[in-house]
């Protein structure tokens, strides 16, 4: 029987890879890409031949089945996200739980991901924290800020740019316009920033300057 591999990709700069996920990635049979066009510059500065294959949350529950019979047949195959650990806020769980309900081999490497280095860089505490991931975007988003409201370890989120602003106003709404805050931006990239302050400090930042490219916005528990 083959082996999944789950292999974290760099989120930014390129250099964020380790020696072994390069090296499994090489001698992989088939490597599960979320998207192959991305990934493929990826491949291509590391000398990486190994076929690709298109696996995202389009297209995951129709595959999956036909991917563990060919693990169950001897293959090894990795699986990588556009950037960062797949599973979070990305592919993956599924073929995970399913290999693991076949008894198939699965193995995640350490790697890059990007609420680590927005939490430990934001200055809060990170004893404890939570990770939210992207909140829901109609149904179920105030019942989740309320239950928020009250929790008292430090919360990560992720968001995309057009949605930060109005994020962050909710945030004002629900935890209030003092709560600590921390929004980091294009993260190992050229131009990666990370402004904190009150949550109202961030969200008229903000406001002034229209975000871009991928965020994480972390954010001080209730006292």
């Amino acid at each position: 029987m083959g082996k999944l591999y789950i292999v974290p990709t760099p989120i930014g700069h390129l250099e964020d890879i380790t020696l072994r996920a390069i090296n499994i990635l090489k001698k992989a049979d088939i490597i599960l890409a979320e998207d192959t066009r991305t990934s493929g510059k990826l491949l291509q500065h590391y000398e990486i031949t190994t076929p690709m294959q298109s696996h995202h949350m389009h297209n995951e529950h129709r595959t999956v089945d036909a991917i563990v019979k060919r693990i169950v047949s001897g293959e090894t195959i990795a699986l990588i996200s556009d950037a960062g650990t797949p599973a979070i806020s990305d592919p993956g769980f599924l073929l995970t739980r399913t290999c693991i309900e076949n008894d198939i081999a699965v193995e995640c490497l350490p790697g890059a991901t990007a609420f680590i280095p927005a939490l430990v860089n934001s200055g809060l505490p990170n004893d404890k924290f939570v990770f939210e991931g992207f909140l829901p975007v109609k149904k179920g988003r105030q019942t989740r800020l309320k239950l928020l409201a009250e929790e008292a370890r430090t919360m990560v989120f992720y968001e995309s740019p057009h949605k930060l602003v109005k994020t962050l106003g909710q945030f004002v709404d629900y935890f209030g316009e003092d709560r600590p805050v921390s929004v980091s931006r294009e993260l190992t990239k050229i131009y990666e920033e990370t402004i904190r302050g009150t949550a109202a400090e961030v969200l008229a930042h903000y406001s002034d300057k229209p975000p871009k490219g991928e965020i994480v916005i972390v954010v001080a528990g209730k006292k």
